[in-house]
């Protein structure tokens, strides 16, 4: 991986574009030998492991919620509610569940196994990579550490290169808890990147950009190293004319430009039904004007080169709400296009800013069906009352994971499974599905010794075909 020039790097902060000088290779082969040892197998070690994770966080909040404030412009409340509390909840799932999580479970076993007992078996994949993004540094850091230690396993972690204050505190919390032999942070741009997709990791946790996902997928592949790509893609925004308007307007707000729209399932586009459009804008400036009555407030694009393509992708002439931009502050407020077509440049990309495109149709089924049509998105959301619809959306349409009557929330929850399908990811993740994600499930069959029944053997007799028959049905 000599080169790697897509979005994802080329966002790297340039004033911090030197990596430092770490041979990861040998950290993998002590992280190995750690695994080896058999240091990360037993339950209660886990646990503590991960009680010492929630106690360092704890300690640090307030040293992070202050980066987050430098790196994204995140206010205390929103740095808490976004990324430290979601992360603590995750630590807290896995504590309270690893026993049951962990154990053997017993299974139905056929009659033709007389007599067996069959069980499956959780057991850690070893030594993993998780690549986590910037736009959620500390999250999207902690949460898939939290479960690939919950699994057993051990973890070099290569933290997004462009929010460095955040990396600074996740590399200060993490060295002062565990050895670099369990869990090693990797910071630095794409050197850094390149070296660690040479090595041969026993799982691979990416969080990022389509781009990089498949350069990833593609280094993985020369080991045969499974992963969990969780990408992003346009997730789109479905109001109907059955919708509470006022309360969709409200909900997509607060999803749209929550850390100023650079969030993997913000809503990238919003389609609502013509005959609602009108009320429906006037409800969304109303709600834009409520939550943040001082464009100031919203949250700062992460670096200069992000910011000047956001505003590049914005028509003026079809600026209805916002549109104003400060470089120096790398801020753009709340912003509503409205007119827009499927074939403007801004609905060629996923937006991953605060820039709401809104589009109107005229029937729900065509609707779908064409964005159905497009690569799969990450989230959908849908605001209706109409059941058919919801219906529809649920068990036909095909995204990762969303939303009915509401934006993001189900990102939040441990009992939901998040991840993509198609374009927007592979695997899952959050509460047991992350612990399943870092183990491999092992199928066991035990066979009594006191008894053989013949059947199976190739000298049995004639009326044993019959058996089998009958056995097996």
């Amino acid at each position: 991986m000599e080169t790697i020039i897509k979005e994802e790097v080329q966002s790297i902060n340039e004033s911090t574009n030197v990596d430092p000088i770490r041979d990861y290779g040998e950290i993998l082969e002590q992280q190995k030998r750690y695994f080896e040892s058999g240091k990360t197998i037993s339950v209660e070690g886990r646990k503590v492991e991960l009680e010492l994770l929630k106690a360092a966080i704890q300690l640090h909040e307030q040293d992070i919620l202050e980066a987050l404030h430098e790196d994204l412009g995140k206010s205390s409340t929103e740095g808490y509610m976004s990324e430290v509390g979601l992360t603590l909840s995750a630590i807290d799932w896995q504590i309270r569940h690893l026993k049951s999580n962990a154990k053997a479970k017993h299974r139905m076993t056929p009659l033709h196994q007389f007599v067996s007992t069959s069980q499956t078996v959780p057991v850690p994949y070893g030594n993993v990579l998780i690549m986590a993004p910037w736009n959620y540094p500390f999250l999207l850091v902690m949460e898939p550490l939290a479960q690939a230690i919950a699994a057993g396993n051990t973890a070099i972690v290569k933290t997004g290169h462009a929010a460095q204050a955040t990396n600074a505190v996740i590399e200060k919390i993490i060295e002062m808890i565990y050895p670099s032999e369990f869990v090693c942070v990797a910071p630095g741009g794409r050197e850094t990147i390149s070296q660690l997709l040479e090595l041969k990791f026993d799982y691979i946790f990416f969080t990022g950009g389509k781009d990089l996902g498949s350069l990833v997928y593609q280094a993985a592949s020369k080991h045969m190293t499974p992963v969990t790509l969780e990408l992003g893609g346009k997730s789109p925004v479905v109001v109907d004319e059955s919708a509470n308007l006022v309360l969709a307007a409200k909900r997509i707000v607060f999803g749209k430009f929550l850390n100023a729209g650079q969030t993997c399932v913000a809503p990238d586009y919003v389609v609502v039904h013509e005959s609602v459009v009108q009320p429906f804008m006037a409800a969304l400036k109303h709600e834009i004007q409520k939550q943040y009555p001082n464009p100031s407030q919203i949250g700062k694009i992460i670096n200069e080169t992000r910011f000047k393509h956001l505003v590049s992708l914005v028509d003026e002439n079809k600026v209805v709400i916002g549109g104003r931009a400060s470089v120096e502050t790398l801020q753009i407020e709340p912003t509503v296009l409205e007119g827009v077509s499927w074939d403007d440049p801004i609905m060629q990309e996923e937006i991953f800013g605060p820039i709401l495109p809104v589009l109107t149709y005229r029937q729900f089924k065509p609707l779908m069906r064409k964005l159905a049509s497009l690569p799969t998105p990450l989230a959908f959301y849908l605001f209706s009352r109409n059941e058919l619809h919801q219906s529809y959306m649920k068990y036909v349409q095909p995204f990762g994971g969303g939303c009915i009557n509401d934006t993001v929330l189900h990102i939040s929850s441990e009992r939901l499974p998040f991840g993509g399908m198609g374009a927007s990811g592979i695997g899952q993740y959050h509460g047991r599905w992350g612990f399943e994600t870092f183990s491999h499930t092992k199928g066991i069959l035990n066979k009594a010794l006191w008894i053989d029944t013949p059947f199976r053997y190739a000298n049995r007799k004639r009326w044993m075909a019959k058996a089998i028959h009958k056995i097996m049905k």
